[in-house]
């Protein structure tokens, strides 16, 4: 009887270690649909300036959907990359931009004109 126990207990922790195994073995890309800054690099997003704020370093877009970040159309805050491009922004401008997750706040990192 101890045999038949101790058996069984050793085929259950085999059996847990190639479940944890088999998990931690999953493709590196296999969560990189979850996870936004796992996904692919930034892709142009369309957008129209609602506000700029120097003073702080924000803009405020009312923009489409943002496929890179999985975050669809609102209007909302963001912090910018460099202070340059808040020069060439004006309230009302349909642009084209890009943006990034860095930490946990997400940075404009190029502004275009629309075309």
């Amino acid at each position: 009887m101890k045999k038949l126990n101790a058996l069984l207990l050793m085929s259950t922790l085999l059996a847990g270690s190639v479940s944890v195994q088999a998990t931690s073995l999953a493709p590196v890309g296999a969560d990189a649909k979850k996870d936004p800054a796992m996904a692919a690099p930034a892709e142009m997003a369309d957008g129209e300036i609602r506000k700029v704020d120097m003073d702080n370093k924000k803009i405020t877009i009312k923009h489409g959907e943002i496929k890179s970040l999985d975050m669809p159309g609102m209007t909302m805050v963001f912090q910018v990359k460099d202070t340059a491009l808040l020069g060439k922004a004006k309230v009302g401008d349909k642009i084209r931009f890009k943006a990034e997750k860095a930490g946990s706040a997400i940075v404009v990192t190029d502004i275009q004109p629309a075309k």
